[in-house]
């Protein structure tokens, strides 16, 4: 029997920002008992994956260890960590833990895609564990920019683990705990195995901020604007919203929130006590009755989301409510890379309607969740480990952090999804890799992103799309075959209708294709569609995606 080990693998969340899924495993190589944390989404985009809802980890190696798995433990409940719960969890089969925040929200998830809710079991904070197998797992406060975040503390025979989730050091963050020193030092005092760590902004040369450092530029901004005032964050930062919404109360304007993760997230952090004396809010309905210079409004949609709040807002009006030349609109977040164009658009449309928007350009609205560099160096001297994997970042933010933890003699790896690392000895070890795809939400199925159904809806947007209708009766064609395109120009550089030139060359080859040839439906249907694309190609300089429907009449 081989020796017990110590195993770490993302299978998501490392070499990229989002859809976090990490696995540990404890035992002999091959049968370690194993335990996830977090199950996370990331988001589509129009130009890679067309028509996608949500994008997640391949958890096909799990699935496949499923008897294996003891425990899901989500960290926090941004939807990068959480929002797969539902979908992904069907597969794993196991007992879920969280903190009642986010325990809470990942109830109302299962509750909607018709799963049993208690599964999701809600945890106290550290000093309070769970075993999971050869795991003890507590949930140690830590701050970022949505309450009860957690960093878990993971004992196992082979050490202790320190996995700090998303994080920040922030010593006021006005909702959701502060960094508690004291505590991880106290946690840390004999002895880290390993420091598994948020890499977001390793790149960020400065100290970071904390959230307490906004509300008094804020609540200038807001007092000194004429008209209508809104204001979007990220809707899952809700002492942000709280600022926000107090920022509005001093300056004797009503609060209205606008989309349903907004409503949602401050709903659910009353109903679990972590936000408490929000200010009063109106419905958007009684909103039309208030003079516009006593609004304020908190919308949903800060990444330039289509269907949210602002970019409706942007549009015209939203349930009743409309911006006008003279309002505010102020952006308390920053773009997250790949959302630039949604945003400019919505900013954009602002600007056309005289809109005045206000960005975090000068550092004033808004602050990090995550630990900026020096931060992090700070943490790894407060924690000293034994060794450093860095995660939750790309590439370069991985490599970046190795060489941060280097620089005080911090042995550590950089661990892309897949790649498996032995944490048992003095430094960590690369084990091995898997497969470590992604699972799309299209429509109300999952699929395999190597499936070819994404890939086919690329081609057809790039190329276009030309169905052809073919009759034969014994073996020889009835009439001529007819086309249908989609996506592509009318006529090409003949100045014919581009649908006649094809159906021309088909006819043309029906009528001299020998007998062999007419009773075979493979050969007629590659012959077809070569035709169609070289046609195409010569026409407009294109070649389509083709269906061949060939019907025979017996």
């Amino acid at each position: 029997m081989s020796q017990s080990r110590l195993i770490y693998l993302p299978l998501g969340g490392a070499g990229e920002i989002g859809m976090n899924t990490y696995v540990y495993g404890v035992g002999p190589e091959d049968e370690e008992r194993l335990i996830v944390v977090d199950l996370g989404v990331t988001f589509p985009d129009m130009d890679s994956t067309p028509g996608v809802d949500l994008i997640m980890a391949d958890v096909e190696w799990l699935q496949e260890r499923a008897d294996r798995v003891e425990a899901v433990f989500i960290t926090h409940a941004h939807e990068d960590h959480i929002g797969a719960l539902a979908m992904l969890l069907p597969m794993i089969k196991a007992p879920v833990y969280a903190r009642a925040f986010t325990a809470h929200l990942g109830r109302m998830k299962m509750e909607e895609a018709g799963l049993d809710p208690e599964d999701v079991i809600t945890v106290s904070p550290w000093p309070e564990t769970v075993t999971a197998g050869p795991f003890t797992v507590g949930f140690a406060p830590i701050s970022h920019s949505i309450p009860e975040s957690s960093g878990l503390v993971i004992d196992t025979p082979h050490g202790r683990v320190v996995h700090t989730g998303d994080f920040k050091l922030d010593r006021a963050p006005g909702v959701g705990e502060p960094f508690d020193d004291d505590m991880w030092a106290d946690i840390a005092k004999d002895g880290v195995q390993a420091l598994v760590c948020d890499s977001t902004n390793v790149f960020s040369p400065k100290p970071g901020r904390s959230e307490s450092d906004l509300p008094d530029a804020i609540r200038d901004l807001v007092a000194a604007a004429p008209g209508m005032v809104a204001a979007t964050t990220f809707a899952s930062n809700i002492a942000r919203l709280k600022t926000l919404a107090e920022a509005g109360q001093a300056a004797g304007r009503s609060i209205v929130l606008l989309g349903r993760a907004m409503r949602r997230m401050v709903t659910a952090g009353i109903e679990t006590g972590v936000l408490t004396n929000f200010p009063t809010v109106v419905s958007p309905e009684d909103a039309a009755s208030i003079p516009r210079e006593n609004l304020m409004l908190l919308t949903s949609g800060s990444q330039g989301e289509h269907r949210a709040a602002s970019a409706q807002l942007s549009r015209g009006k939203y349930l009743g409510l409309e911006l006008k030349e003279g309002d505010t609109f102020l952006f308390s977040s920053k773009v997250i890379p790949g959302n630039e164009r949604g945003v400019a658009k919505i900013v954009n449309a602002f600007s056309e309607m005289g809109v005045d928007v206000v960005d975090d350009s000068g550092g004033l609205y808004h602050v990090s969740g995550h630990a900026n560099r020096p931060d992090l160096a700070f943490v790894h001297g407060l924690i000293k480990p034994k060794m450093l994997v860095p995660m939750h970042g790309e590439h370069r933010h991985l490599r970046a952090h190795v060489a941060l933890g280097q620089e005080s003699g911090l042995p550590g790896v950089i661990a892309p999804n897949g790649t498996m690392v032995d944490l048992t000895g003095d430094a960590p070890q690369i084990a091995g890799y898997v497969e470590a795809g992604r699972t799309y939400k299209d429509g109300i199925v999952l699929i395999g992103a190597l499936d070819g159904i994404i890939r086919d809806r690329i081609r057809m947007a790039l190329y276009g799309h030309v169905t052809v209708t073919a009759i034969l009766e014994d073996d020889e064609p009835v009439g001529d075959p007819w086309c249908e395109v989609t996506g592509l120009p009318e006529t090409g550089i003949s100045r014919s209708p581009l649908v006649d030139v094809m159906e021309e060359d088909l006819s043309q080859f029906l009528n001299r294709a020998d007998a062999k040839t007419l009773r075979n439906d493979d050969k007629l249907d590659e012959a077809m569609r070569r035709i169609v694309r070289k046609t195409a190609q010569d026409e407009i300089g294109k070649k389509p995606e083709v269906t061949i429907v060939l019907s025979r009449i017996s």
